[in-house]
Order: structure tokens, then sequence, then C-alpha cells
């Protein structure tokens, strides 16, 4: 073989591999362009996702929002006059009372409504905060004994008679003693024994 055909040999085996590494270097380019776009359509999706769990949870916080009450009208107003409620509310307590007198006084309004009234045990004035206010107590334990309508009508106006804050913290009836000779309707009157703990708030005393 001439040096010429082993040339042109040599030429063509040297272009047909070069064909070959053209075709596998564009196989890679095409098999990378592949990757990074799969990669990219996952991104998207992932984003498409995203964006509408956002859009509804932005659509469901406008629906909220569009739910919600106006805010009240005058608010600053309105705080003002509760406070001023307040403030006369607490300036109506009354100044520390003399507690023989609140004892009499039990004993009088049980008097006037047929019960039996015995002041048990009575306790010394003691001073409590309620929120950020103090208050002078005077606490004491009643026992009453009567029919049942002559003991409602003694603790109604006991709560709402004279001393206005005079609450009843606690009521326990402790016997039931049977008919007395009085009969009506459900064909006697039921004499009952009940025990009551009471609470008077006062005015704390003011500073010398």
């Amino acid at each position: 073989m001439s040096f010429i055909g082993c040339y042109k040999t040599l030429r063509a085996q040297s272009g047909s591999e070069t064909q070959v590494r053209s075709k596998l270097l564009i196989t890679l380019l095409i098999g990378i362009l592949v990757v990074v776009y799969c990669l990219l359509g996952i991104d998207y999706m992932k984003q498409r996702q995203e964006h509408a769990v956002l859009t509804t949870r932005i659509a469901d916080a406008r629906q909220t929002l569009a739910q919600l009450p106006e805010p009240p009208q005058n608010l600053e107003e309105r705080l003002a006059a509760a406070e001023a409620r307040l403030s006369a509310a607490q300036s109506s307590f009354p100044a520390r009372l003399n507690s023989t007198q609140v004892v009499n006084h039990i004993l009088e309004l049980a008097k006037g409504h047929n019960v039996t009234a015995i002041p048990l045990v009575t306790e010394a004035w003691s001073t409590e905060k309620v929120r950020q206010h103090e208050y002078q107590v005077f606490r004491l334990n009643v026992a009453v004994a009567g029919s049942y309508p002559q003991l409602v009508a003694f603790i109604d106006e006991l709560e709402n008679g004279e001393y206005e804050t005079l609450v009843v913290e606690d009521l326990s009836v402790t016997r039931v003693t049977g008919q007395s000779e009085d009969k009506n309707v459900s064909g006697g009157t039921i004499s009952i024994t009940a025990s009551l703990e009471l609470a008077i708030y006062t005015q704390p005393p003011t500073p010398d």
C-alpha cells in the first residue's frame, strides 16, 4: 500500500472517531439538558403547589377578616364612662361600720321576719385586696331557724336592705325539724335550720 493510501485510510478512521465523539458529546449534552429540565420542572411544580396553598390561606384569612364585627364606636368614651361608674361604685362603699350595730341589725331583721337568728362566730375586721383595690371586711356566721318562706324573705332583705355591700358567701341547711302546726296547701310548713356565712365590705380606713 502506498503512502497516500495509508494516509487516506488513517484520515477516514480519524473522521469516524471524531463523529463518534461528537455523537457521544451531543448525547451527553442532551442527557444533561433533560436532567436540568426535569429538576426545573419539579421545582416549578412545587412552587405552583406552594402558591396554590398560599392563595387558599390568603382567601381564608380574608374571609375570616370579613366576618369579624366592626370595632365599637367611641371606645375611649365608653371606657371613660365605665371607669367613672366603677369609681362611683367604689365611693358608695360605706366607711368602716360598728360590728355591734351590724349584729344588732341582723337580729332585728330576723325578729321582723319571725325567724330566730343566733350569731355563732364573728371574725375581726380584716383587709382584703380585690383586684387593685383594698377593702375592710367583717365576717360572721349566723344560725337561722324558721319556716322556708320566712327564711327566704329574711335572706332577701338581708342582701338588699340597709347594708348594700353585705353578701351571703355560703348558705347551708343543717337540719329539717319537721312540720309546724300551721297548715298550708302542701300539708304543713317545714321548719328548717340554716347556717349563713356573711361578709360586709367597707372602704379601707383612711391614713391619719
